[in-house]
């Protein structure tokens, strides 16, 4: 297996690795000796690890097939350049540039261009006739700065945020302000390991952000809300995206109309720009679990999002569900995010 190393977003501390490792286990693919670095995951997997990722992650920047990983000290990062297998990534006659990035404060003492400059040279004189183009070039080399380390290789693909800012709520035909970002929304999605063909259900759908980015994956979707206006509008943005869907029900999450799913994707009103229809947010995530129990076979998973406050997770296991993991995700100053996600034990 080739090593690999993904640059990731510093959007959120434990969310990007998490996405990460869960979209290799969605699409079967293995992978060894992980490494977890602040905003770099390096292990040893095929390319079909970058394909996979490229195509369903919100939160991974870069992915590049990895040449070495050093101390991160000019004269470590010379050495180990020389010593590298370079004509083996980039071919003569080949144009390439050298891109170096710093993961937060790590490695101030490295001048960026410097290095760059650097290492560019190393590889101009060992790859003969090989040319330096910054603007387009054929290959990119690309090193990041992380926690002492430096890790070194060559970019086999670029994940672009522009897709999610184009889907993001304001961007779709109807608007409500408890809607999802794309980016988060797509994640959680990736965190509850829904694949191509699976029966995705979100049960306060909202606009539709979870059917959305579930759809676009392939996925089967349905959902459901309390409220026809918002089942309405989550028709309309789901056809601005060309998503079918399985079916939208006017329904309360607690009487459901369908008997089993796959898996489940939802953030359950919470009362300030989403109605709770009188119950609490307490109530809703209970009736909710109770109800999920039932439609979903063992080992199958679900990602929620819930208010900090609401202990989902206590709640969750006094039904039966296992907590894989939690994620917290600050909004504003009365609500922190509970990402979790359970598993039907």
């Amino acid at each position: 297996m080739p090593k690999l190393f993904f640059l990731l977003s510093g959007e959120h501390k434990t969310l990007p690795f998490a996405e990460t490792k869960a979209i290799l286990k969605a699409e079967g693919v293995a992978y060894k000796g992980s490494q977890l670095l602040p905003q770099v995951l390096r292990l040893d997997s095929s390319v079909d690890a970058v394909a996979a990722i490229a195509a369903r992650a919100a939160l991974t920047r870069t992915c590049c097939q990895e040449l070495f990983c050093c101390n991160a000290s000019f004269g470590e990062i010379v050495k180990a350049t020389q010593a590298a297998p370079l004509d083996t990534f980039l071919k003569p006659n080949e144009s390439f540039a050298v891109r170096v990035r710093r993961v937060g404060e790590a490695g101030r003492d490295l001048p960026s261009m410097s290095l760059e400059r650097k290492l560019g040279e190393i590889v101009l004189n060992k790859i003969k006739k090989s040319k330096v183009n910054l603007e387009h070039p054929r290959k990119t080399f690309f090193g990041t700065i992380t926690d002492g380390c430096f890790v070194f290789g060559l970019i086999i693909r670029e994940v672009s945020p522009t897709p999610f800012v184009q889907r993001r709520p304001r961007k779709r035909p109807f608007f409500h302000p408890s809607a999802m970002p794309a980016k988060l929304a797509r994640c959680m999605v990736n965190l509850a390991r829904a694949k191509k063909g699976d029966f995705v259900l979100d049960p306060f759908c909202g606009t539709g952000s979870f059917l959305i980015e579930a759809g676009l994956l392939g996925c089967r979707v349905f959902g459901v809300d309390a409220k026809k206006r918002m089942i309405r509008g989550s028709i309309r943005n789901l056809k601005f995206f060309n998503i079918e869907f399985e079916g939208l029900a006017v329904a309360e999450a607690r009487h459901l109309p369908l008997a089993k799913v796959d898996c489940i994707v939802t953030d359950p009103p919470y009362g300030r720009s989403a109605s709770t229809m009188g119950q609490t947010t307490k109530q809703i995530v209970q009736e909710f679990l109770k109800m999920s129990a039932d439609r979903m076979a063992k080992g199958q998973r679900m990602c929620i999002a819930s208010p900090r406050t609401v202990r989902l997770c206590e709640r969750a296991k006094e039904l039966g569900f296992r907590r894989i993991q939690s994620h917290f995700v600050y909004v504003h100053r009365s609500l922190t995010r509970e990402i979790a996600v359970l598993e039907q034990s």
